[in-house]
């Protein structure tokens, strides 16, 4: 290793918000504030229309019409504007991270409309238009279902009403709803129509009714429709005069009533703007534009599905798994984010992915599936690698009341997890039902209940799970180390007793020498199943794998009738007598199979095991990490178009394709980021220092930073021959084939 003082170079000297803009494109629309308020609709059917009629998320409550926008002449017609390139304006719709600018013509003349989600639950249409238009006023205007609204009122922030909206599992939520403007309104006017809803202001009643506003007798007061039936049109007017920009609004906001944030919760800091999110990442540079550009879109998805700690029962920052009704916490996922979120300075979501659930534990210890803001029923629940999560966080962003508050809450979590899923004291955990471990329909429990892909969540498996045992056996082993750490030396035993017991049993009672993988177990009679799903995999994450195991699972990934498909990696085996790479379960194509589908969540689990070995000196191991990394990002970019990245549930193994379908892209269910940073640039954090050793991916050139972890900032950087890391100014380096190593006393303390 040497040491070098020099500074390290200048920035590159990009300008503020290029990393938003270099991810421009124009078949993209989700939006969202960075606080729990998405507009992301799936398949929209408006988006040429102005403003937002499709529907927006508040969590998972679709929230819908929102607003449409209509510029109206001297007489009250709607100008017809067209969605379209101009001269002044010649790309029509264009998308970035955090704004969607349209172009809209009329005739000669052109209009620009800017589309966000603000924090606080704000949509905005923007208006830049050229004083020629001849517009007289601009108008927004929505159609609520009438059954569901109610305290219709006007004030001087535009008209507001309080909404009901439901969630699919049939759970009510209140919401006001402003509508209103950056100039106080002229006018606004409310109809109580039949017939259907549309953007379309020359089929609103607007168009031939000038209605009186609501509590007015014969409208909508006491004299009116006594069934509320129908449709509640709203609209609200702004003359346009000599004002050229203008920006029309819809505020929703939850009514959650006395739901108050649990104990030891922080004031919550200001919801960041966009660039203040990305500038909290650092940047990542290897001349690959699939890598490059697949980074920074890491972080708009991560952006995209933050969570703000103002949601009653979500108290905390986090990220929700992904849109529509997965725009929650749910514990599957959080091991996910915190992975991912450890790279943005400050550790904050990170933490309260995990402290979200633990303020929320149930008194038996165990965690609920989902966390909604207003109530907490038919929350489910599913397994999750929560001891790997806390310590990748705590290496980043030390936090000692944070780490005692997790300690607590996972050991009450190991706790019960050790009474209720291993009563038999085996070492093994008990699956019971396909859905809790978040992979559902798979050959792997049809080995032990032919009827488990049909009995919903209901408790009838006793499959002892490959997956959650390994995710149990992590648990333990980080709650003794941490146990030790934090001074309670009476707890260490009792958790290396039950690592140990886990450990054994993964190694002796899990482990088949004919599938040469790991497999689940028969909870009823204690014999191995045999069936080969990727999840035999996760035993790379434990440190238990060594020689021809080792080998025979990487013979596995590499054996195209098994593992090794182009685009890795498979759920389950290719030669699963019900693998389907279309993802059809029992003649019928589903959302969520699991019987040949490649999961990124899978995925990265499989990859973070190979990156592991590697680090233990097992070379192939780390050569099939790189080759799988670099699949694995390649396939998720629409046809490869390095302009076209995406983040969908699940893919075809054989061709990457995506699972277009399912409308749910930017799906955080992976830590894809997290790889890049430690496989490709080579960071890893420690606690006694750094280690920088990249994975043998064959890219000559690779930088990232600054990162921001323990009050520092480092920087790595690749060349042919050399790797180098920088902290606080202080650069060391070395040949690139061997690991860089500096301890934290090597540097002088910030």
């Amino acid at each position: 290793m040497t040491r070098d003082s020099d500074r390290p170079p200048p920035p590159s000297g990009r300008f503020p918000g290029a990393r938003i803009d270099a991810l421009a494109r124009r078949d993209k629309w989700y939006l969202g504030g960075l606080d729990g308020v998405v507009w992301a609709p799936p398949f929209p059917r408006w988006l040429h229309r102005p403003g937002f009629w499709d529907p927006a998320h508040l969590l998972q409550h679709e929230v819908g019409p929102g607003f449409a926008v209509a510029l109206l002449d001297a007489e009250g017609c709607e100008i017809p504007l067209r969605e379209g390139g101009s001269e002044a304006h010649p790309h029509g719709r264009v998308w970035r991270p955090g704004r969607m600018t349209s172009s809209w013509v009329s005739g000669a003349l052109a209009a620009r409309e800017e589309r966000r989600v603000r924090a606080g639950g704000v949509l905005e249409s923007a208006w830049s238009l050229p004083a020629a238009l001849g517009a007289h006023g601009i108008v927004a205007f929505t159609a609520q279902p009438a059954e569901a609204v109610e305290d219709i009122a006007a004030d001087a922030d535009g008209v507001s009403w309080v909404r009901t909206v439901t969630d699919r599992g049939g759970r009510c939520m209140r919401v006001r709803m402003t509508l209103g403007g950056s100039v106080p309104a002229a006018d606004w006017r409310v109809v109580h129509s039949e017939g259907g809803a549309r953007p379309d202001w020359g089929h609103s009643p607007f168009a031939e009714e000038r209605a009186a506003p609501p509590g007015h007798e014969g409208e909508c007061g006491p004299g009116g429709d006594p069934t509320p039936t129908g449709w509640i049109w709203i609209a609200a007017a702004f003359p346009l005069d000599a004002v050229t920009l203008v920006s029309l609004r819809l505020r929703l906001v939850p009514l959650l009533g006395d739901r108050a944030p649990g104990r030891d919760r922080r004031p919550s800091s200001p919801t960041p703007t966009w660039r203040a999110f990305f500038d909290g990442f650092p940047s990542f540079a290897s001349g690959d534009a699939h890598f490059d550009r697949y980074f920074d879109y890491r972080v708009y998805g991560l952006g995209l599905n933050r969570i703000e700690g103002r949601w009653g029962n979500v108290g905390r920052p986090a990220i929700a798994e992904g849109i529509g009704y997965f725009h929650v916490p749910i514990t599957y996922s959080a091991q996910c984010h915190m992975m991912e979120m450890r790279w943005r300075a400050g550790g904050g979501e990170a933490w309260g992915s995990l402290l979200n659930f633990i303020d929320n534990q149930k008194p038996d210890g165990s965690f609920h599936g989902r966390l909604y803001p207003d109530h907490l029923e038919r929350t489910d629940f599913y397994h999750a690698n929560w001891g790997d999560a806390l310590l990748a966080v705590d290496e980043l962003h030390p936090d000692p009341a944070a780490l005692v508050r997790c300690y607590e809450g996972l050991s009450r979590y190991a706790r019960w997890l050790c009474d209720a899923r291993d009563p038999e004291r085996s070492g093994m955990f008990t699956v019971v039902n396909h859905f809790e471990t978040g992979q559902e329909y798979m050959s792997r429990y049809m080995a032990v209940d032919d009827e488990a892909d049909v009995s919903g969540w209901r408790p009838r498996l006793r499959l002892k799970g490959i997956d959650v045992t390994v995710y149990a056996h992590q648990l333990l082993a980080a709650l003794a180390g941490i146990a030790g750490r934090l001074g309670r030396t009476g707890d260490v035993g009792g958790w290396r007793a039950l690592q140990t017991r886990s450990a054994d049993a993964i190694t002796d009672r899990m482990w088949s020498p004919e599938a040469r993988l790991f497999t689940d177990v028969d909870g009823r009679t204690f014999e191995r199943t045999g069936v080969k799903a990727a999840v035999g995999f996760y035993p790379l994450l434990t440190g238990l794998v060594d020689g021809p195991r080792l080998d025979g699972l990487l013979d596995h990934l590499e054996d195209p009738s098994t593992f090794g498909t182009p685009f890795p990696l498979p759920s389950s085996s290719v030669d699963d007598p019900r693998f389907s790479a279309e993802g059809v379960w029992r003649g019928k194509r589903r959302n969520c199979p699991w019987n040949g589908r490649v999961w990124p969540m899978t995925t990265s689990h499989v990859i973070d095991g190979l990156l592991r070995c590697w680090r233990r000196g097992h070379d192939r191991a780390g050569e099939l990490a790189a080759s799988m990394l670099i699949r694995y990002v390649r396939m998720m970019f629409t046809r490869g178009d390095p302009g076209r990245p995406n983040c969908f549930e699940h893919y075809n193994p054989h061709t990457g394709r995506a699972c277009h379908f399912r409308g749910i892209d930017d799906y955080q269910h992976s830590w894809v980021l997290d790889l890049m940073a430690r496989g490709i640039a080579g960071l890893h954090l420690e606690g006694e220092g750094v280690e920088v050793r990249p994975l043998p991916h064959g890219l000559p050139h690779v930088a990232m930073g600054p990162v921001a972890v323990r009050g520092r900032t480092l920087r790595v950087a690749l060349d042919d021959h050399r790797v180098s890391v920088t902290i606080d100014g202080e650069r060391f380096s070395g040949p690139r084939g061997e690991p860089l190593r500096v301890r934290w006393e090597e540097v002088p303390a910030p």
